[in-house]
């Protein structure tokens, strides 16, 4: 029998006036004192750990766990029943709401300890032994935390020898994220997955599945055709009926010519595939059309496709109908890196490099014989760079073209311009280059004309109100908008803007200031112009403008005044590099994240004569880490 505590006569005499009143109780109603809620944060900890000391001493517990090797458990019902809907269903609607003792034969006896542990700790300690018994028992219980961390502890796991099994994991047991996180990190790693013994074990279904991705991360399409033939070789007997399918997903037209010539059409399973390949090329072909024609003849229709694009590549680069087969896979922002241009005293006279922001790798690039360094640079689909206009050997209309999907890359002259422009601006919408305004070598200009790359051709369209060269244009909403420049006597602050539906330019609000020789750049649909030149000083200013509003606005400064400097935007980020001051050229790289306002420090840029940069697709040969 439990003996109560019996009061004190003092105690007793203390209850007695509280419950009856008092002077305190008079001068609290006289000074109108409202009520103040208080709360004890440790109350839930201290109940927690007496209710697991009351579990561990079988104190008022009301069911045991008996497990299949024969372990036991005690706790309170009250107390499962409120921490999983598991046991709550258990204790309110079965046949185990009348016992107290309950067989739990699904459940290996660690981890319900470990999981009737949690319940009455807030605590689970997860290892890379237990997690896989963990976590379905946390789902069977409904425990979510426990299952969220189990996941979690997952994801970090995650290598390339160990994510497809993760993966598979994550989808039996309904982990939405974790399969998310592991199918993502697959397609990420995916040559360095497919070395291992997982993808080798994987099924004809997931196999398809994968390459079938039109975001896997491959820097040559090469080294898909050689994974499938690796996992069909490798159950050679079993397999060899799917190799017609995979190849069916493997963008051959993206190898190049060189590839299916010497490993492409001999390979043995193609050659032994009545499906893929009956021949072998016993003697050098010096000619492609006379490959394409014998692929023809012997019905091999994805080869015939490869070689029909990479030929047709090289003389219609713009216009080629492609299938999936032939378009590149499309890669996620950690697979976009910067295409730099730098002056060179020698040459090449426009040096050039891939560089990777996320890790500061710098490669080089092909450069350019021709300085072009007043030139403008402009970028379709992330892969066809142009360098348009400036003042080179040749001419002022001159137009370079650079496509940096190719395994060897190199810039190939293009339409020339009609007019001579250096000092311009250069816009790309609707997939068509916009040469904007500029400098003759005599007067600033007001004309405009367009590249339609469909047709290979430059035509006239309206001219600006004002004529501008050392301008910015920015592209917003399928409109182009020409900031600022100078028109040969001042800097200006107008803006207009072009609707090429209409083929009119309109004047929208004016900038703050004048400025010319200024860097521009857009972020989610708001165009920003940093820095350049006033009337009179090198500034550090930036200000936005948004065409929902139709105003600017001033924004954070920079940390360095900045002439002429580069501007480009990445992953919701705007990096600023190089410039002028009055004194020194700025090596410092700013980063503007608009989600705060604020400019931040990256890496040092060492080179004094940049001035121009792109964001484009990852090269195939540029290293990854």
């Amino acid at each position: 029998m439990i003996q109560l505590p019996i009061l004190k006569e003092n105690e007793m005499d203390a209850l007695h006036t509280a419950s009856s009143g008092s002077e305190l109780d008079q001068v609290l109603k006289s000074n109108a004192c409202g009520p103040t809620n208080f709360r004890n944060s440790s109350h839930s900890v201290r109940l927690l750990e007496d209710l697991l000391i009351l579990r561990k001493n079988e104190v008022l517990c009301d069911i045991t766990f008996k497990t299949d090797d024969g372990t036991i458990l005690f706790g309170h019902k009250n107390v499962l029943m409120a921490a999983s809907p598991y046991f709550s269903a258990m204790f309110n609607n079965f046949d185990e709401s009348n016992k107290d003792l309950v067989s739990l034969r699904e459940l290996d006896s660690t981890i319900l300890r470990q999981l009737v542990d949690y319940i009455y700790t807030g605590e689970i300690m997860i290892t890379k032994e237990n997690v896989q018994g963990l976590l379905p028992a946390a789902n069977l219980l409904q425990l979510n935390y426990v299952s969220g961390a189990c996941a979690e502890f997952l994801r970090t796991q995650l290598e390339p020898s160990n994510c497809i099994g993760i993966k598979e994991f994550a989808d039996l047991h309904n982990c939405t994220e974790l399969l998310s996180s592991s199918e993502a990190y697959i397609k990420k790693r995916f040559l360095e997955v497919a070395e291992g013994d997982e993808f080798l074990s994987l099924s004809f279904q997931k196999v398809f599945e994968l390459i079938s991705c039109n975001d896997l991360s491959v820097s040559f399409e090469e080294k898909v055709f050689e994974c499938v033939i690796n996992w069909v070789k490798h159950e050679l007997i079993c397999r060899k009926d799917f190799l017609e399918k995979l190849m069916e997903h493997v963008r051959l037209p993206l190898a190049s010519t060189q590839y299916i010539l010497q490993k492409v059409i001999k390979e043995p399973l193609l050659k032994n595939s009545p499906k893929c390949m009956l021949f072998s090329l016993k003697c050098l072909i010096m000619n492609l059309y006379h490959l394409i024609i014998i692929a023809m003849f012997l019905g091999k229709d994805y080869v015939f496709e490869a070689l029909h694009f990479n030929l047709l590549k090289s003389v219609q680069r713009f216009t080629i109908p492609l299938s999936i087969r032939c378009k590149p896979r499309q890669f996620d922002n950690s697979q976009k890196v910067f295409l730099m241009f730098s002056r060179s005293d020698t040459l090449p006279k426009c040096y050039t490099e891939w560089y990777d922001p996320s890790t500061n790798l710098r490669e080089n690039a092909p450069g350019m014989n021709d300085s072009r360094v007043t030139a403008s640079v402009g970028v379709i689909k992330d892969q066809f760079v142009f360098v348009v206009g400036g003042v080179n050997q040749s001419s002022s209309r001159s137009v370079s073209m650079l496509d940096v999907s190719l395994q060897l890359p190199c810039w190939v002259p293009m339409v020339d311009m009609l007019v001579s422009r250096h000092q311009l601006g250069v816009g790309i919408l609707d997939d068509c280059i916009y040469a904007v305004g500029g400098h003759d070598g005599t007067s600033a200009l007001n004309s405009v004309e367009v590249f339609d790359v469909s047709i290979q051709k430059w035509r006239m369209v309206s001219s600006m109100t004002i004529k501008r060269s050392h301008l910015g244009v920015g592209i917003l909403n399928n409109r182009l908008y020409a900031v600022g420049g100078n028109n040969d006597s001042s800097n200006l602050k107008s803006v207009e803007c072009y609707d090429p539906s209409l083929d009119t330019w309109t004047q929208v609000a004016d900038m703050s200031v004048c400025r010319s020789e200024f860097g521009i750049g857009i972020l989610d649909g708001v165009m920003y112009v940093i820095g350049g030149y006033t009337e009179s000083e090198f500034v550090k200013t930036v200000e936005a403008f948004s065409p929902s509003d139709g105003v600017w606005s001033t924004i954070a400064d920079m940390d360095a005044c900045r002439y002429n400097p580069v501007v480009i935007s990445l992953d919701g980020l705007l990096y600023v590099m190089s410039g002028d001051t009055d004194s020194y050229m700025v090596d410092t790289v700013e980063i503007y994240d608009p989600n705060t306002n604020t400019w931040s420090k990256g890496e040092t840029f060492s080179t004094d004569q940049l001035y121009g940069g792109v964001v484009v697709h990852r090269p195939p040969h540029f290293k990854t880490n």
